[in-house]
Order: C-alpha cells, then sequence, then structure tokens
C-alpha cells in the first residue's frame, strides 16, 4: 500500500496533467497512467482549442455556436463558465510553453464546423501532441508530482465516512511491470481516463480508450449520463482500420468540399454545406453510403492552395502520402468514425462527482457543456477550464485543512492477482472484437429500438463470457481493459434506449424527431437503475 498523497491523478491527457501541475503547487500528487504517459486522445488531436481570441468574435457568439450545437441539453452555466474562461486558459497553455501556430503575427485561428467565427487556436495540424509535450516538460519541473507509467487503474477504493456516508479514497492500481496489485490512497481522486472511442469497431481514438474511468465510477456507484451521444467524426481516411487517420475539421475550415461518389456536393443545401455541425454531416454520409452502396465518400481540398496544405496540415499530408494519397491534387477518401464521447460521469461546475473524494474532468466527465453535440475543438477547452475549476476548489480544500484520515476502506473485490498463466489472447481478441461489432451495427451513426434491444442482449451475454474469464485472469491487464469496455458499451446502449426521439448525435428510426416535452433533460443512470 503507497502513503497517502493529496491527489491521486487517473490518466495523463491534458485534463489530467493540467489538473496535476496546478494543484502540485500546494500538495502531493501521484499520477497513473496505464500506457506511456504521452498515450492519450490528448496527443491525437488535430484541430485545436475553440476560445474567443479576435476582436471581431465576442463570448456571446462562441456559448450561441456551443448551445446550437448541442440541440437544446447543453448547460447553460457550463457553457457561459467555458467560454468566459476560455482565453485566460489558453494563456495558461502559453505559459507553460506551448506553441501555437503564429508567431511574430500573433495567433492564427482556424475555423470548423459549427463555429460562426475563426476561434480555432492550433499548433498547424497537431494541437494535441503540443499541448501534450509542453504539459509534460512542465510536469517534469514539479518534485512534488510522481508520475507513474505503465500502472493500470482497477477499481475505486471506497470507505465509510460519517458525514458522506462513503467516500473514494483512492483507487486499486495494477502494476504491469511488477506484476502486482497496488492500493493507491488520496484524499481526493481525479478521474481523467478519456473516453471509450474503442467499443467501436471504426474510431479515431487509440486502443486506450475503452471506457476505463467510466466504468470504474459507475461500479462505484457514481451518477453517469449521456451515454448515448457518441460523436462520430465524419472524415476518416477511408478504409478505417485499427485507429482511423483522422482528417481534420479544419481542412473544411479552410474551404474542402465533402462529394459524393459521383463527385456532386454532399452537403449543397445545408446552410453552412460542409461545414454543417458534425451529427448533421455524419448521418448525410452514413445515409449516402447505404442509399447507394458506395464505400466512401470524397474530401475535395481543390478550393485550397496548395501552399495552405503544405503548411497548415504537413501532419495529415503525410499520414495520407504514407497510404498512397497525395490530398493535394486528388480528392481524400473519408468515412465516419467514432470519435467523442459528450457522456459521461455527471459533475457539478468544479468537477465533483456524486461519491464524495472523486472528481472527473476531460472527456470522461459530463459536465453539461456539450449537451447532445460536442462544438468542434470545444473539448480542449472544457478540459484545461474544468481541470482548472477543479483544482481551484481541491486547493481550497487542502488550505483549509481538511485532511480527512485515509484508509483503505471497502473496494470492490478486484479478481485475482496476475498469475503466472497468461489468458489466451485469442479468446480475449475475440470478445472484444464482438464487442465492437456489436457496437458498430447497433448502435452507432443511426439507431433504431429492435437493434438496440438486440444490441443489449448481445452485449449482456458478452459480459457473461468476459466475467467468467474475469474470475480466472482478473489480475491482467486485457481482462481489465475488456471488463471496461463491455461496461461502456452497455452504458451506450442503455442510455439509448431510455432516449425515444432523435436529438444531436441520438438518432432513432423509430423516434425521428424531438421530444422536448418530456426529454429535454439529461439521461442520468446509476448502478442498477436510473437516477
Amino acid at each position: 500500500m503507497s502513503e497517502p498523497a493529496d491527489v491521486l491523478v487517473i490518466g495523463s491527457g491534458v485534463a489530467g496533467l493540467s489538473f496535476a501541475l496546478k494543484i502540485a503547487q500546494q500538495g502531493t500528487v501521484t499520477l497513473v497512467t496505464k500506457k506511456q504517459r504521452a498515450d492519450s486522445n490528448t496527443n491525437y488531436a488535430q484541430g485545436g482549442i475553440a476560445a474567443v481570441m479576435s476582436g471581431d468574435d465576442d463570448l456571446t457568439l462562441h456559448a450561441r455556436d456551443t448551445f446550437v450545437a448541442g440541440a437544446g441539453l447543453c448547460h447553460p452555466r457550463a457553457v457561459w463558465n467555458l467560454v468566459r474562461e476560455g482565453p485566460a486558459r489558453v494563456a495558461d497553455l502559453i505559459d507553460w510553453g506551448v506553441r501555437f501556430s503564429g508567431g511574430e503575427r500573433g495567433i492564427a485561428l482556424g475555423r470548423e464546423g459549427g463555429h460562426s467565427r475563426r476561434r480555432i487556436v492550433h499548433a498547424a495540424d497537431r494541437t494535441g501532441r503540443e499541448i501534450e509535450r509542453a504539459l509534460l516538460d512542465a510536469l517534469a519541473e514539479h518534485p512534488s508530482v510522481e508520475l507513474l507509467e505503465d500502472h493500470v487503474a482497477v477499481d475505486l477504493l471506497l470507505a465509510p465516512d460519517a458525514a458522506a456516508g462513503r467516500r473514494c479514497v483512492g483507487a486499486l492500481v495494477l502494476d504491469r511491470h511488477g506484476r502486482r496489485l497496488r492500493s493507491f490512497l488520496a484524499r481526493h481522486t481525479l478521474l481523467a481516463t478519456g473516453g471509450l472511442g474503442y467499443v467501436y469497431r471504426h474510431t479515431t481514438n487509440p486502443d486506450i480508450a475503452t471506457g476505463d474511468g467510466i466504468a470504474m465510477a459507475y461500479r462505484a456507484g457514481a451518477r453517469v449520463g449521456n451515454m448515448e451521444f457518441v460523436q462520430f467524426h465524419p472524415t476518416a481516411l477511408y478504409p478505417a482500420e485499427g485507429r482511423a487517420v483522422l482528417i481534420s475539421e479544419a481542412v473544411r475550415g479552410e474551404g474542402a468540399v465533402l462529394l459524393r461518389h459521383d463527385r456532386t456536393p454532399l452537403l449543397a443545401h445545408h446552410p453552412h454545406g460542409s461545414l454543417a455541425t458534425r451529427d448533421i454531416v455524419a448521418r448525410s454520409i452514413d445515409a449516402h453510403l447505404k442509399e447507394t452502396g458506395a464505400p466512401h465518400v470524397w474530401l475535395d481540398l481543390s478550393p485550397i492552395p496548395e501552399a495552405t496544405i503544405t503548411e497548415r496540415f504537413p501532419n495529415i499530408l503525410a499520414d495520407c502520402a504514407a497510404a498512397g494519397v497525395d490530398m493535394r491534387t486528388e480528392p481524400v477518401p473519408v468515412v465516419p468514425a467514432a470519435h467523442y464521447l459528450c457522456g459521461g460521469v455527471q459533475t457539478d461546475g468544479l468537477g465533483r462527482t456524486s461519491i464524495h473524494g472523486l472528481l472527473a474532468i476531460g472527456e470522461v466527465a459530463l459536465t453539461g457543456v456539450h449537451g447532445a453535440n460536442r462544438l468542434a475543438s470545444n473539448s480542449l477547452l472544457e478540459a484545461v477550464v474544468f481541470s482548472h475549476r477543479a483544482a481551484e476548489w481541491v486547493a481550497l480544500e487542502l488550505r483549509r485543512g481538511r485532511r480527512l484520515a485515509v484508509h483503505e476502506g471497502e473496494a470492490v473485490v478486484p479478481g485475482p492477482e496476475p498469475g503466472e498463466h497468461e489468458p489466451d489472447g485469442a479468446v480475449i481478441d475475440s470478445l472484444r472484437d464482438e464487442v465492437r461489432a456489436v457496437m458498430w451495427d447497433e448502435a452507432s451513426i443511426v439507431r433504431s429500438d429492435a437493434r438496440l434491444e438486440g444490441a443489449e442482449l448481445k452485449l449482456l451475454e458478452l459480459e457473461s463470457r468476459t466475467m467468467e474469464l474475469w474470475d480466472r485472469h482478473g489480475g491482467w491487464p486485457d481482462v481489465i481493459e475488456l471488463r471496461n469496455l463491455v461496461e461502456s458499451a452497455l452504458l451506450v446502449v442503455r442510455c439509448a434506449r431510455r432516449r425515444p426521439e432523435s436529438r444531436g448525435l441520438h438518432h432513432n428510426t423509430d423516434h425521428p424527431y424531438r421530444d422536448n416535452e418530456r426529454l429535454l433533460r439529461d439521461t442520468v443512470v446509476v448502478r442498477g437503475g436510473v437516477a
């Protein structure tokens, strides 16, 4: 068992790193990440971070664009906190050493779908990688932060609390190299574990995006919500196998146009054309592919000067070239792929969950900012804004001396320690592939009541087979991830079944319209039922 830290951070994306940097001024931090420190969705973020940074923009416009994209479910206070505090948080990133594009000319601003102004602060087409680099460099200078790679969180540790009934006091973590389970204790525990894109067969996310934090929080009894709202990025390079190559929305922001298989404009009749919000564009592509049988649509970059393509999108250019496509001279074949979760562990404006001592920020959290559909490039902004707010609250608690006694408490039974006999990799791969196939075929861009019901039944059977594996090999990393993958997939399907309407990213052909009278609310569940 480790010595208690003031804060345990689980996850090494922009949310966890920026929180750790701010709270390190006030107390000790243990940060655990299941892979290498730079393996996160942040590192793959191409587009940028949305913030009001120019004279022809204002906070009201950014808020309005966010509300429109969110299809009625954005929380007004959360959105206003986001847009109002955004510019200051971008300044924090610059102070930490992030090198955004622009140089002596000032910050260069891009535009993406759903935005009425150019407000996307970026570092060419690898913004996430640049932010991750700068934050890791800054974190290395803090002796009060212990960063542990290859440590897989298994479950949250809970203890009785006289005031709250129960409290999160840390997490049970697998040390992959030492092949042992360790209890990491802390006065405050922060989930910053990212999303669950890997539950789908085609995704822009890395294979670590298995919904770990959401599944752990749900098993511990936290409120989880809006899991039905999974955003599919419209433009992943075809064929979208493995971690799909993402063609940033910023490419369309510079003038690229989506074309049907016959090379005519796909969204000619939409007022925003190819820069419509992601839910509309992804559904339009999906409908066209199903109608025609075409394997993909085209993204035509011919309206963009070749020099702009080379300067603005060097990494995407290289990724396409590696796949045999020269996007300077020919259209790019693209299809939708799972990209971002708009729901998660329900939090308040300070990152606090329904379990005392447990906070969540970033893609793992439901803050109310995104509603039923995330506005492009609001995700990195949400991470830095709410990590700042959460850090301020935790710092205040530490300054007040509220350093409650910590003990191991009542942990969820983790299963056996990793033994000498490794589980059959083929069995794990088969179960994982079945989960991802069910989610892609039955619960992706367009859904129906029958498909969702069938998906839940299939996932319950896969869950049963997974738990048999868990009982024998629960201490192995692949089994830990598989359990979380199945749990997260079930949460998506169950929330989708509780929303008999179509809104934002959730489109059900049996309920094609919005039902504002009954369903203008979040879908919130807890273990064992509806919250």
